[in-house]
């Protein structure tokens, strides 16, 4: 399986959205822009919901037949490790594996040395096309990227190996993913990471690496965007050379993820994928789910009823719901509005708090955070919730499209 240039994961908490998510890629494609559909959804966030990755799978298919989608999509097992991949496998598709608990654990010095002898030939000066900085590599420098990050790349393979066991080696994609750690990878780290992948065997088609800053779910990047797009750039050259040097697929390409509606570095990496002519894959996840509170609250009546009970809820239950997203989200609860003060609004005033508007003076932030992060209410609710997703199903489906191609896709990868 070969992923396409352009791919974009399109998480869906609830499983109701797939017709409207995929209306997006069809417009991209009415315009000329090919990019491939990825389901994607955790272990975590089917544990919360309560479905299975074959639910996941059937609304993926079921869209595919719906909108007469022609392409390649893939299911990703998001997020995966050896403790849960066994219940994604026959399902799925599309594998990020993500071994960032194992940076930096332990690791035979025997491997290391190893490592660092396949790779001495580096030390010394160094430059790598498209990166203006002269690098000087020594052995000490290898070592440390060895003692670092090979045990999390030597993970990734045994979990590779394993899904191969079960799928043969052509039948799925591989994403490897480091990027929930502390400090981002430098370009030197990145090749000697990729230089690692390679000699385990893994065909990574994308990988995920750490950049600075904050990717807080459901909001605008926070961090220095000059320095993100250096970051960004040097990956994208990194990569580009790793592919050669290291015999890797030639279509390997950077994943951002939680990289819905980063729109202040969206148009920087508009720039670069083209300087680079480089792919992308764009990781969502929740910003489908708060279309449809969105969907839910412009209904009106029984729709923006259960938009303000999911807030209460989650109001109350504020510390429980955050901490599994303790490093993706930065809510300040004294501009968080009171449930009593939202019980008075509209549907105008609570869709306008919630969409990612920045133009609009309502528009809330930190609520939005918490609203992401509060799907755990709304799968409390059962029936109540989704019976409402079908009964108001045409204005939340207009909110999910628009959303992902009116936000992300044409400020990506349009001109």
């Amino acid at each position: 399986m070969i992923l396409n240039k352009y791919s974009f994961g399109i998480g869906d908490r609830f499983g109701h959205q797939g017709k409207a998510q995929l209306s997006a890629m069809l417009e991209a494609k009415r315009h000329g822009l090919n990019i491939t559909p990825v389901w994607n959804k955790s272990h975590r966030e089917h544990t919360i919901i309560g479905s299975k990755p074959s639910d996941t799978r059937q609304e993926a298919d079921k869209a595919v037949k719906a909108c007469s989608w022609d392409a390649p999509y893939y299911v990703d097992a998001d997020h995966i490790n050896l403790n849960n991949v066994n219940e994604f496998i026959e399902v799925c598709d599309f594998f990020t594996i993500d071994v960032a608990d194992y940076i930096s654990s332990t690791i035979d010095e025997a491997d290391v040395k190893k490592f660092i002898k396949n790779h001495e030939r580096y030390t010394g000066t160094f430059t790598i096309p498209g990166i203006k900085e002269t690098f000087h590599i020594t052995k000490k420098q290898i070592k440390s990227a060895a003692d670092k990050y090979l045990p999390a790349v030597k993970q990734a393979g045994m979990i590779y190996r394993h899904i191969v066991k079960a799928k043969g080696a052509d039948n799925f994609i591989t994403e490897v993913s480091m990027d929930e750690t502390d400090q981002p990878q430098s370009p030197i780290e990145m090749l000697f990471i990729l230089a690692a992948v390679s000699e385990e065997g893994i065909p990574a088609q994308t990988i995920a690496p750490k950049f600075t800053g904050r990717f807080n779910k459901g909001v605008d990047y926070v961090g220095n965007i000059e320095v993100f797009a250096k970051e960004f750039e040097e990956d994208l050259a990194v990569t580009k050379y790793a592919v050669k040097e290291f015999g890797l697929p030639e279509n390997l390409k950077l994943s951002i993820h939680s990289g819905s509606d980063k729109f202040s570095i969206y148009k920087l990496m508009s720039k670069a994928i083209k300087k680079f002519d480089a792919g992308l894959h764009l990781k969502t996840a929740g910003t489908t789910w708060l279309e449809e509170l969105i969907g839910l609250a412009m209904a009106g009546g029984k729709g923006l009823a259960i938009a303000k009970q999911v807030y209460k809820e989650a109001f109350q239950h504020m510390e429980e719901l955050c901490v599994p997203y303790a490093s993706v989200i930065n809510i300040s609860r004294e501009n968080l509005p009171s449930p009593e003060k939202i019980s008075k609004w509209d549907s105008e005033q609570f869709a306008n708090a919630l969409r990612h508007d920045q133009s609009c003076p309502q528009f809330n932030p930190d609520l939005r955070q918490l609203l992401h992060v509060g799907y755990k209410i709304a799968a409390k609710m059962g029936t109540v919730y989704t019976n409402a997703l079908e009964k108001y199903e045409d204005i939340i489906a207009a909110n999910v499209t628009e959303n992902i191609y009116e936000r992300h896709i044409k400020p990506l990868f349009h001109d």
